[in-house]
């Protein structure tokens, strides 16, 4: 039995995706977390063997680090990312920080059971349009960020002050300029808002 923890913040999305998981004899969803917080403390809970983690909770694209401490746990479940983003940093963001696959909501019931399965058992479990993504990065030259350095971005391309940034990951303010200054060289730019263009321009944010 593949034990299944759901984490995403959309009452009716999680409602959805407990019905189609229930109805599979070899699936049983343990548990349901509305933020990336909770997501990390019920997987430590009821380590289930899978966690389906949507990137973006609320405001906050907490997905990602979420991801990185359930799969720091004693015990860590795989995680399978549920998510309505595709862009190259949320995908890169993911993979980094542990995921096992990266499925898109909009994906055919049937693709789902399947990442679910394959995830569960240590497989690798992409939508094929993530799977074209991943292998176009590999065959292109492409500037290519750290995830510390997209969620630099990110926070800066939501209007974040460099001591708001810092505060927000847990950095000194020096860390913060440093991470600027390898973004601003790898994008061939110099200044914050040339930055945000640029990376939005390339699919690193959205």
């Amino acid at each position: 039995m593949i034990r299944v923890l759901i984490a995403d913040d959309h009452p009716v999305v999680r409602a959805g995706v407990r019905a189609l998981l229930d109805a599979e004899t070899d699936i049983e969803v343990v548990g349901e977390a509305a933020t990336a917080d909770e997501a990390v403390a019920l997987a430590a809970e009821l380590a289930p063997e899978l966690v389906l983690m949507d990137l973006q909770f609320g405001e906050r694209a907490a997905g990602a680090d979420a991801t990185r401490r359930v799969r720091a746990l004693a015990a860590p479940p795989y995680v399978l990312v549920l998510t309505n983003y595709d862009t190259d940093g949320d995908i890169l963001g993911a993979v980094e920080a542990g995921a096992s696959g990266y499925l898109l909501k909009d994906a055919p019931p049937h693709e789902l059971l399947a990442g679910v399965r394959a995830a569960a058992a240590g497989q690798s479990a992409l939508a094929p349009a993530i799977a074209g993504r991943l292998l176009a990065r590999l065959r292109e030259p492409r500037v290519t960020l750290s995830a510390r350095e997209i969620e630099v971005v990110r926070l800066v391309a939501r209007g974040a002050s460099n001591a708001e940034v810092a505060a927000r990951l847990h950095i000194t303010d020096a860390t913060v300029k440093s991470h600027l200054a390898h973004v601003f060289s790898k994008l061939g730019v110099s200044s914050r808002t040339a930055a945000v263009s640029s990376a939005r321009a390339v699919g690193i944010v959205r």
